[in-house]
């Protein structure tokens, strides 16, 4: 797959929405080195994004200033001439408090917040997310009742869910009452997990996939892994974020190996082999800045021969 087939819109399962192979990850948006945020090149990022032709733009309550950063984004590009319809706009609810909370009315007030920080008067897709257990959330005037109400009065236009256990994603996917299944960390070059236990089960709906976390907290970003996950665990930075088990440190370091032996940046190999699975919707790529997505982009440029992706699949047993 080369770089412009990114750009290229899939379908997004059922919705009557097509969205690039690629989105933009809202979670970083506006990091700085010192491990502060700055507005502007959090704007400046998703404008980027948009002006790139990247139309899909995810985000959450459970990241901070994000939905903010990128409603005064979309503020501007709305100033500037820009339409609603030149994005598809994803956002969560569920984990903007602690508690959680998935009722009725704690969905709707999350929602309605979402929309005043947004610049928005709809989201595309709101994803129920990261539910410990799905009980509250599937319950008779819960979060599902309550998001079928609101879709039902043109506030969003799908539901999902956002979680990492695969036995949440399929009870959900079971339901038929979910257009999308958002799991992370476990569709890259290190796991595919989520081939069987999501992928394959929301294909055979016909529903959307989203792809997340797909460098497992910069491991699979194109540096040293033993690098990153030495600096992971330095003073300063945010502890529980991201932790590494030794297998995905020692996987991801082999895997790096191979990428110099065959002069591929490890970000363009692990960035490529997510979007040649065509069941998988949408990549989600966490930048914090233009640049960092800049270098994405190019990552997803480089040539990467056929005869490599043999030589990795029968190596690594992909």
């Amino acid at each position: 797959m080369t770089f412009p087939d990114v750009l290229e819109k899939r379908p997004l399962g059922s919705t009557g929405l097509r969205v690039t192979h690629v989105g933009l990850g809202g979670a970083w948006l506006g990091r700085t080195p010192g491990g502060g945020f700055n507005d502007d090149i959090a704007i400046a990022a998703v404008h980027h994004a948009l002006q790139q032709g990247i139309n899909l733009i995810d985000t959450s309550p459970l990241y901070g200033e994000s939905e903010r950063r990128i409603g005064l984004a979309l503020k501007a590009w709305f100033a500037r001439g820009g339409r609603r319809e030149d994005f598809v706009l994803t956002t969560k609810t569920g984990t903007r408090t602690r508690p959680k909370d998935y009722s009725g009315a704690g969905t709707r007030r999350s929602v309605e917040e979402s929309l005043r920080l947004l610049n928005v008067d709809h989201i595309d897709v709101v994803l129920i997310h990261d539910p410990d257990e799905l009980g509250p959330a599937l319950a008779p005037g819960g979060a599902l009742d309550e998001l079928e109400k609101m879709k039902s009065e043109g506030l969003l236009r799908a539901i999902g869910l956002g979680v990492r256990q695969h036995d949440l994603h399929r009870r959900c996917i079971d339901t038929g009452r979910f257009q999308l299944s958002l799991t992370y960390r476990d569709f890259n070059l290190v796991h595919q997990t989520a081939l069987e236990g999501v992928v394959a089960p929301a294909a055979s709906r016909g529903m959307a996939v989203f792809n997340a976390t797909v460098v497992i907290g910069g491991l699979l970003g194109g540096q040293d892994p033993l690098k990153v996950a030495r600096r992971a665990d330095s003073p300063g930075e945010s502890k529980g974020v991201y932790t590494h088990s030794d297998f995905e440190i020692d996987r991801a370091h082999e895997l790096w190996q191979f990428a110099c032996q065959h002069g591929i940046n490890l970000l363009a190999l692990n960035l490529q082999y997510c979007l040649r699975e065509k069941r998988v919707t949408s990549s989600l790529l966490g930048v914090a800045s233009a640049a960092e997505l800049d270098d994405d982009l190019a990552a997803l440029r480089a040539p990467i021969s056929e005869k490599v992706w043999e030589q990795l699949r029968s190596r690594f047993r992909l």
